[in-house]
């Protein structure tokens, strides 16, 4: 009897010997891809501010050169009066451009160009209330408490 307390005794002292090596070499390896993870984040942060500093200065650059351009002479007072183009979507700013593609470049982590943009409609300029009220059927008919 008292040979097999020993030997439960030994296996349980094996056990946990091998358990707490186990966790030992756990609490290493976490440690270190800690540090991997931290010193990653830190080199991301880091090209993340070298990234705003270059736009920042690209966008100074730009509003530099809008404001040296040369404003246009006068017209005289006798020139006829041409009719007013018909106005136009409100256009984006080229700086407003260049800070959307830095960010989605960050975003998506490589280079992108952005073709054209356009800014959309509000929803209070809907004109057409039969548009809004299909938009509130679809929206209705979605079963939210799916899972």
């Amino acid at each position: 009897m008292e040979l097999m307390s020993l030997a439960i005794s030994i296996v349980a002292a094996i056990a946990v010997a091998v358990c707490l090596r186990a966790v030992s070499g756990l609490q290493r390896k976490l440690e270190q891809l800690s540090g991997e993870i931290r010193q990653r984040s830190e080199q991301q942060a880091a090209d993340l501010r070298e990234t705003v500093r270059a736009l920042e200065a690209r966008i100074a650059d730009l509003a530099g050169v809008r404001t040296a351009a040369p404003k246009p002479a006068p017209v005289p007072a006798l020139a006829p009066v041409a009719a007013a183009p018909p106005k136009r979507a409100e256009e984006i700013a080229p700086e407003l451009l260049v800070v959307m593609a830095a960010a989605v470049t960050v975003f998506l982590g490589k280079q992108v160009r952005i073709r054209s943009a356009k800014m959309l409609q509000s929803p209070y300029e809907i004109v057409n209330p039969w548009a809004q009220q299909g938009r509130v059927f679809v929206q209705a008919s979605h079963n939210l408490w799916q899972r």
